[in-house]
C-alpha cells in the first residue's frame, strides 16, 4: 500500500482524539481561552453528559476577520516564534482547540468587542464553516458546541454515563475557578444553577467558598527559582481519596504524582491510614525552568529540577501544620509569632538552615521542629482546688516510663530520652519555650474516665483527652528531637555495608549526600551499581538501613525528592513510643495529668499521636445542654 498524505478532516478528527478525549477536556479549553481573552465573568451550561456545551464570557472579543481564523488549526494570537513557548504568559498556545472542537460537533460562534455596533456569528458544522453573520450580543464571546462526537460513533460510545461526564466537568470548573479567583463563574447543569462563585480577593477566600471549609490554613516556601503557595485544611478535616488535592503549575491546573508525594510528605503523622489531605497548592517559577508543552490536554508539566518543586511544595505546608494554627489559644487561633519569628518551628526541608551539632556529626534540616522544656511551668488557674478532689483517684502511680513493656533495637528508649533532655538543657536559649496559658495547660483537669481518657473542660466545652496517644506524641518528638539533634551514637562500620542498585539510582542518592549526613548516615560510591554505607545510627538495624536507602534512591529518581530516612526513623520512634508511655487503663494522679498537658504545650502536633489518631475529642456544653433538654 502507498503512502498517502491524510485529508484535513481525517487529521483534525485525529487532532480531536488527543485535545478533546472527553467533554470535560474541552471545558477546560474553552474556559481557559476566555480567562486569556481577559474574561472577569464566565458563564458555563452542559446538557446530555456533556454533548451539549454552552461557555459565555465578557472578554475582549473578537474581529470579524480573525472570527473564520480561530478555526482554523495552528492559528493563534498567543504566540508567534518558537522562543515564546519558553515565556508563556497565556494557558492556550497551540492553536488546535477550536479546530478540534469544530471538526467533532456543531459549533456556534458568536463575538463581539467593545466599540462594536453589533456581534459577529460563524457556525460551523464538523469543520466546515458558513458565512458570518451579524447577530445581536453583548460584549465578548459565547461558544455554543453541539452534538459533541455525533460524526464519530466510535469516540461517541466510550463517553460514559450522564451523572460521570457531568462530575468530570464539575471537577474541571472547581479547579478553573481555583486558578482564578478574580473571575466570577455561574455553572448551570441541565438548566439548573450548581454552582455561583463569584470573584474573591485572594486564593484562601476562594478556596474556602469552592472547597466548603472554613478555616482554611496558607503556607509558604521557596527553594531557589521555585516558589509554592498552599491553601489547606487542617488534619482534622480530610478526604478518604486524593482528589481533594488540587495541583497548580504557572497557574495551570495539573496532575503530578511527585507534587502529590509532597503534600502527602507535609502531612506524614499527622493522618491515619486511608486518610488524604485537603489542599490546594500553586507552584510558580520562571517560565524558562519548566515545560508545559509535554501533554495534548496540558494536564502535565516538567520542571527542570523536580526536587525543588518537592521540597517547595513540602515545605510550604509542613511549616505552617508544625505551629498548628487550628489549636485555640485564649480564644484565638495561634499567631506566627508564638511558634516561628520566636525561634521555633524550622523549616525541615531547607537545607541552608542551621542547627545545634553534638560530638562531631553534621547540621542536618529538621523536619518536625525545634521544642525545648521551659525552666518555669506556666501557673494554673483552675476552680477546682478542693483536696477532697485530688484524693479521688483510684491508685497513685508514677508516671515514668515502664522499661519492662519496651522492645529496644540496639539503643534503648532511655537512653534517647536523656539525650533528648540533655539537648533541651543545652539548648534551652534556642528553643521554644510554651506559651503562658497555652492551650493544652490552659484545660481544667476533672478528672479521669475508664482510666483511659483525661476529662477536662475550657470554657464552652469538655475535652476528653486520651492519655496513652497523648503521651506518646510527646515521647515521639523527644526521641525525632533526640535523633535530628545528633544526640545519639553513630556508629562506624569496619567494612562499608554495600547495598546493590541500579546506576541511575546510585546516582540519585550520591546527589543527595550531604543531605543524608545531616541525618546521621555516611554513604559512598562503591562501584556503578553499588552504594556504601560507612556509617549509621546505632538504632537503625542494617536490614532496614538497605531497604530504606534503595526505596529513598527509587523516590528521588520518581519524583525527584524523599523523606524515606526520616519516615523510617519516624516509624521506629513512633513504635518506641507507643510501647513506652503510659497505656490506657493506667490511672494517674490529678498532678500526673496536668504534667502531661502541660508536656503537649512544648509540641505544637500535639493534636495527633504519631500514627495520626486525634488525641482529644470535644463535647460542647450547648449540646450537653440540649440533650438536657435545657435548650431546644
Amino acid at each position: 500500500m502507498s503512502i498517502q498524505v491524510l485529508s484535513p478532516e481525517v487529521v483534525d478528527q485525529i487532532a480531536a482524539g488527543e485535545v478533546v478525549e472527553r467533554p470535560a477536556h474541552l471545558v477546560k479549553e474553552l474556559v481557559e481561552n476566555s480567562i486569556d481573552a481577559g474574561a472577569t465573568r464566565v458563564h458555563v451550561e452542559f446538557y446530555d453528559g456533556g454533548r451539549i456545551v454552552k461557555v459565555i464570557d465578557n472578554g475582549k472579543g473578537m474581529s470579524p476577520e480573525d472570527l473564520p481564523k480561530a478555526l482554523d488549526r495552528f492559528a493563534t494570537s498567543k504566540i508567534s516564534k518558537s522562543d515564546d513557548l519558553w515565556s508563556l504568559k497565556t494557558f492556550g498556545f497551540r492553536g488546535e482547540a477550536l479546530a478540534s472542537i469544530s471538526s467533532v460537533s456543531k459549533m456556534t460562534l458568536t463575538t463581539r468587542r467593545a466599540g462594536d455596533e453589533q456581534a459577529y456569528q460563524l457556525i460551523s458544522e464538523y469543520g466546515k464553516k458558513q458565512p458570518i453573520d451579524r447577530v445581536g450580543g453583548s460584549q465578548g464571546t459565547t461558544v455554543l458546541m453541539e452534538n459533541l462526537f455525533e460524526n464519530m460513533p466510535a469516540r461517541l460510545k466510550f463517553l460514559k454515563s450522564d451523572a460521570a461526564e457531568h462530575t468530570a466537568i464539575k471537577t474541571t470548573l472547581k479547579a478553573m475557578a481555583l486558578a482564578h479567583h478574580d473571575v466570577e463563574f455561574r455553572i448551570q447543569e441541565n438548566s439548573k444553577l450548581v454552582n455561583f462563585w463569584p470573584a474573591c480577593k485572594d486564593r484562601k477566600e476562594r478556596a474556602e467558598q469552592i472547597l466548603e471549609i472554613k478555616p482554611l490554613f496558607v503556607g509558604e516556601a521557596s527553594r531557589e527559582y521555585v516558589k509554592a503557595y498552599a491553601v489547606f485544611a487542617d488534619p482534622h478535616n480530610v478526604a478518604k481519596t486524593a482528589k481533594n488535592i488540587w495541583l497548580f503549575a504557572q497557574n495551570r491546573w495539573v496532575q503530578d504524582r511527585s507534587l502529590q508525594a509532597a503534600v502527602n510528605e507535609a502531612y506524614r503523622s499527622l493522618l491515619m491510614h486511608g486518610e488524604y489531605p485537603i489542599a490546594a497548592v500553586w507552584v510558580e517559577t520562571d517560565p524558562e525552568y519548566i515545560d508545559v508543552n509535554i501533554h495534548p490536554t496540558k494536564s502535565q508539566v516538567k520542571f527542570h529540577d523536580p526536587s525543588l518543586a518537592f521540597r517547595a511544595v513540602a515545605g510550604a505546608l509542613r511549616a505552617t501544620l508544625e505551629k498548628a494554627p487550628w489549636i485555640q489559644q485564649s480564644g484565638q487561633l495561634r499567631s506566627q509569632s508564638q511558634f516561628g519569628e520566636a525561634g521555633g518551628t524550622v523549616d525541615y526541608s531547607d537545607p541552608a538552615a542551621s542547627y545545634p551539632s553534638a560530638k562531631g556529626l553534621p547540621n542536618f534540616a529538621n523536619y518536625s521542629g525545634e521544642a525545648g522544656v521551659p525552666t518555669e511551668m506556666p501557673k494554673e488557674n483552675l476552680a477546682f482546688q478542693d483536696s477532697t478532689f485530688k484524693t479521688t483517684q483510684f491508685q497513685k502511680k508514677d508516671f515514668s516510663f515502664p522499661a519492662s513493656s519496651v522492645q529496644q533495637p540496639k539503643v534503648g528508649y532511655h537512653a534517647l530520652m536523656d539525650a533528648a533532655e540533655s539537648r533541651e538543657e543545652h539548648s534551652s536559649t534556642e528553643a521554644v519555650a510554651p506559651v503562658s496559658g497555652g492551650y493544652w495547660s490552659s484545660l481544667e483537669v476533672l478528672g479521669q474516665a475508664n482510666l483511659t481518657y483525661i476529662v477536662t473542660q475550657h470554657r464552652d466545652k469538655m475535652v476528653f483527652v486520651d492519655q496513652h496517644a497523648a503521651h506518646e506524641r510527646v515521647a515521639y518528638e523527644k526521641l525525632m528531637n533526640a535523633w535530628k539533634g545528633g544526640k545519639i551514637d553513630i556508629q562506624d562500620f569496619l567494612f562499608p555495608l554495600a547495598i546493590d542498585m541500579s546506576p541511575e539510582k546510585v546516582e540519585g542518592l550520591l546527589l543527595l549526600a550531604k543531605d543524608i549526613e545531616r541525618l546521621g548516615v555516611f554513604i559512598e560510591p562503591l562501584g556503578p551499581g553499588t552504594v556504601g554505607v560507612k556509617a549509621a545510627p546505632l538504632f537503625i538495624k542494617e536490614a532496614v538501613l538497605g531497604k530504606v536507602l534503595d526505596r529513598m534512591a527509587t523516590e528521588v529518581v520518581d519524583q525527584g525528592g524523599s523523606y524515606s530516612l526520616e519516615r523510617a526513623v519516624g516509624d521506629i520512634c513512633a513504635t518506641m513510643a507507643c510501647h513506652s508511655v503510659v497505656r490506657a487503663g493506667q490511672a494517674l494522679s490529678h498532678d500526673q495529668m496536668k504534667n502531661l498537658l502541660r508536656e503537649m504545650d512544648h509540641f505544637p502536633l500535639s493534636s495527633f499521636c504519631p500514627h495520626g489518631r486525634p488525641v482529644s475529642v470535644e463535647y460542647p456544653f450547648y449540646k450537653l445542654e440540649k440533650d438536657f433538654g435545657r435548650i431546644v
